[in-house]
């Protein structure tokens, strides 16, 4: 009997080697998503995705190439007035089953003296070696008002 139990045991715990990080890898991402918003409400837009940025970044422009890899875009937005007019929110967050890789999906507005836009966003992120999340890709587009 105790021959035949072994065996389901090893193939038991070969199942849960693995576990699902799922669920704890899109609550982190989307605390982080929010995170970056609270960083541009104080710092500024182009500070917080710098600060968010993984080194590998690809961050699509509008009628351009994207500008690829953090060092670049640091020098793309550098002389360029930053913003705190724009805010956004995370409506769904998923990640991988190995909890190193997810995205974020939300809606954003930007608001200046005379004008509102809206529209929608994707970020897709990476965990990083010291656990902390940064975003590979991000990009939009403009959507009319909700």
């Amino acid at each position: 009997m105790v021959k035949k139990i072994i065996p389901i045991v090893f193939l038991f715990a070969a199942c849960n080697a693995n576990p699902d990080l799922s669920k704890q890898a899109a609550q982190e991402i989307k605390q982080a998503d929010v995170d970056m918003n609270t960083l541009a409400a104080k710092k500024g837009f182009y500070k917080a995705l710098i600060y968010y940025a993984d080194d590998s970044v690809v961050k699509p422009q509008e009628g351009m190439l994207p500008v690829i890899g953090k060092a670049a875009l640091e020098k793309f937005w550098s002389g360029k007035p930053d913003t705190k007019d724009i805010s956004w929110q995370p409506f769904k967050a998923e990640a991988a089953k190995s909890g190193d890789l997810g995205y974020t999906l939300g809606t954003w507005t930007f608001t200046s003296k005379d004008t509102v836009m809206y529209g929608m966003y994707y970020t897709i992120w990476k965990k990083q070696a010291d656990g902390k999340w940064k975003f590979t890709i991000d990009g939009g587009n403009n959507t009319p008002k909700p």
